[in-house]
This record gives structure tokens, C-alpha cells and sequence, in this order.
């Protein structure tokens, strides 16, 4: 019987079910699998994992101890993929650095499985990260915050936060994580951080302040007037900018 652990898909969630899986079965065989996006197999055993701030640290010491600073963050960033196997990715990749001489190295022996999949999800969030960190638009409220609305398919927040803090340090900023339902929060002169079991109301994100109004106004002119129409390439525009970002872009709305 092979032992699954169950968890929830946050990074402590994930975290707490890969500290029990390597307490456990450090050497031995075990799967990670998120509650929600799985499919039951025969001949397994499922332990549900509860959310555990201290096995969270523990494995991240861990990590970033034995495997290095780099590979902590293609861990990192593969456990935010909406990927169902991201769990047992990052679980066989720290199994495999104990059986190297130099765990630090581990990233480089992209010819395992389990290390070439953690190297293509991390580069999946990474570009999307990237995507988001060109592509999002904020407005102005009437109570002065900014706020922007977003669909990311991963769980992208936590590495976009910081250049908009970096961005904007004496602004109050809201970004609405759409598909997670997760709020990045951050207030003028303070760090930022998540909120989630919150919903913004249809009321509050359209009040936006007289000023906002006039600048999307002018903006949208602009965005409809620049382009030289005889030289439009809707394919090439696609490539740029891919369709699936352009829904909560203001120069792509009526």
C-alpha cells in the first residue's frame, strides 16, 4: 500500500503534507495530492494532512539548508502550479538530492523526472508572474485605493507582491485574485500580505473615483487612436499579449 497524503493546496498545506511524507518515508515511497484536484487510486492508504505553520518552517529550513537558496525557489514556485502533481514533484526531487553528493546541484539533473517537472512548472509561474507584472491595471476608488482584478491560473500572488510594494510604497493597493479567491493587500509604508475568505462586492470595485474616470476616458482614446489602422496584426497583438489577460484590461473593455 502506498501512503497518500492529503492536504490542502497552500504552500503551509503542501509543505505540512511533505514533512509528514519525508518524516515518514524519507527513502520509502509516498505521494502528495491536493484535496480537490485528484483522482483516487487502488492500493493506497489517504491520511488527510491539517495546515501546521511549524511543519512549514521546518521543511522550508530544510530545504534551503540542504538544497540552496536557487533550488528553494524552483521548489517554491513549482508548489504554486495549479499542476495536480506538483506535490510529488517537489517530494521526489528532495528525495533524489539526499542520494547526491552535492543536494545543492540537484536542479541540474534535469534528466529525473520529478526535477525536470519541478523545473517546468516553477517556469510556468514564473512566466505567467511575469505576464501579470506587465499586463495588470489598477483604478482608483472613491476611498483613494487602487484596485486591480486579476485570473491567474496559478497562485501567482505572492510573487508579484513585492515589485508593487517596491512599485507603489505610499499607495494603498488592493489585487484581486479572481480564480483563488485571495486578496493581496497592501497599506502605504507596510509590508503587503494575503487575505483570503473575503469577496469584494460588484458595488464597491465599479465606484471609482471622478478622476479614475476621466483617465480611462482619455486612455481608451489613445489606446483607439495610436495605431496606424493599414498596419493592425491581430496575430502578432495575440503573441504580445495573449487574449486570456485582456479581460480585465480597461483599454480592452466597451
Amino acid at each position: 500500500m502506498t501512503d497518500v497524503y492529503l492536504c490542502c493546496d497552500t504552500i503551509t498545506g503542501l509543505y505540512s503534507a511533505i514533512y509528514d511524507a519525508w518524516r515518514e518515508h524519507r527513502e520509502g515511497e509516498a505521494k502528495i495530492a491536493v484535496q480537490g484536484n485528484m483522482e483516487p487510486e487502488l492500493f493506497c492508504e489517504y491520511q488527510e494532512v491539517k495546515e501546521s505553520q511549524k511543519k512549514a518552517r521546518a521543511v522550508e529550513q530544510l530545504i534551503r539548508v540542504n538544497l540552496g537558496e536557487e533550488a528553494y525557489k524552483e521548489l517554491y514556485y513549482a508548489l504554486l502550479s495549479k499542476d495536480a502533481g506538483k506535490g510529488n514533484a517537489v517530494f521526489w526531487t528532495m528525495q533524489e538530492a539526499r542520494k547526491l553528493k552535492d543536494s545543492r546541484k540537484i536542479m541540474e539533473h534535469l534528466d529525473h523526472p520529478a526535477v525536470a517537472k519541478v523545473f517546468e512548472l516553477s517556469r510556468n509561474v514564473a512566466n505567467e508572474a511575469h505576464c501579470f507584472i506587465e499586463f495588470i491595471r489598477f483604478r482608483e476608488l472613491k476611498n483613494g485605493i487602487l484596485f486591480s482584478e486579476i485570473a491567474p491560473k496559478n497562485q501567482i500572488l505572492t510573487c508579484i507582491g513585492e515589485h508593487f510594494a517596491d512599485r507603489f510604497p505610499l499607495e494603498n493597493f488592493m489585487i484581486f485574485d479572481k480564480t483563488h479567491q485571495v486578496f493581496l493587500v497592501h497599506k502605504e509604508k507596510s509590508p503587503w500580505y494575503l487575505l483570503w475568505g473575503e469577496v469584494p462586492s460588484e458595488e464597491a470595485i465599479h465606484c471609482v473615483s471622478d478622476k479614475e474616470l476621466e483617465y480611462e476616458r482619455l486612455w481608451k482614446n489613445f489606446f483607439h487612436t495610436i495605431a496606424i489602422e493599414e498596419r493592425k496584426n491581430p496575430a502578432c497583438q495575440r503573441n504580445h499579449l495573449p487574449v486570456r489577460y485582456r479581460a480585465d484590461m480597461l483599454e480592452f473593455g466597451e
